[in-house]
């Protein structure tokens, strides 16, 4: 078995999580946007110490590895490059959406979909389908929300919506087979539990070429003009 660090950077919830032959041993998390390059390696070391834990101790690093925000998907999988490389030890990738379905699914016990949403402005979401086995159903992809969205989906099935897109989902769908699970944030913890199967699995990604699941290309803005 192992000890894997988890790291989470991928929306403005900055998380990092221990787990040690696949039991959670220590996790901090931080609710505040623009702050993962400042307190990310600060929260690591909060983890490791509140375990009594070193750097050295680790046999591995999972990361979050989108969809979400670029500039948080960069940092969190650059910290975790680092310390792969720094430590020699292998670098485990695991879907953002993978394993915010799995926080949904833990709870539900009856036959069900796990549509996770990560908000990508305006009525746009990035998002997948999952079965209770975690089985992929719908392809990660960006979706542009609507009254029909999901329509053939939800006809047949029950489907639980969550994550910072599905608000906005809620305000213009309405179907019974449509439930919104609130307060759902991509989280370390959740990393770490996929990671440690892909770890007995020997399922790593080259530290050197690994780039995050971005889906769309980097677009940077213009500041406004002061008057």
């Amino acid at each position: 078995m192992a000890l894997i660090l988890s790291l989470d950077t991928s929306t403005t919830v900055c998380s990092v999580a221990l787990a040690e032959n696949g039991q959670s041993v220590g996790k901090e998390i931080l609710y505040a946007e623009q702050s993962h390059s400042t307190h990310l390696t600060l929260l690591i070391e909060q983890v490791l110490s509140g375990v009594s834990k070193k750097m050295s101790d680790l046999d591995a690093v999972a990361v979050s590895e989108g969809p979400g925000s670029y500039t948080g998907l960069r940092i969190g999988v650059s910290t975790a490059k680092g310390l792969c490389y720094t430590l020699g030890i292998p670098l485990i990738a695991v879907s953002t959406l993978k394993a915010m379905a799995l926080s949904v699914s833990n709870e539900q016990n009856e036959p069900a979909l796990f549509v996770p949403m990560i908000d990508a402005r305006r009525m746009e979401v990035y998002s997948a389908t999952y079965n209770n086995q975690l089985e992929l159903i719908d392809k990660v992809r960006p979706v542009i929300l609507d009254g029909d969205s999901f329509k053939e989906t939800l006809a047949t099935h029950k489907v639980f919506f969550f994550g910072n897109g599905s608000d906005k989902f809620s305000d213009v769908i309405n179907n019974g087979n449509a439930i919104f699970v609130k307060d759902v944030v991509p989280d370390a913890w959740a990393i770490g539990e996929l990671a440690n199967d892909m770890f007995s699995k020997e399922d790593f990604v080259d530290v050197a070429y690994f780039e995050p699941n971005y889906l769309k290309e980097y677009q940077a803005t213009k500041p406004k003009k002061l008057l």
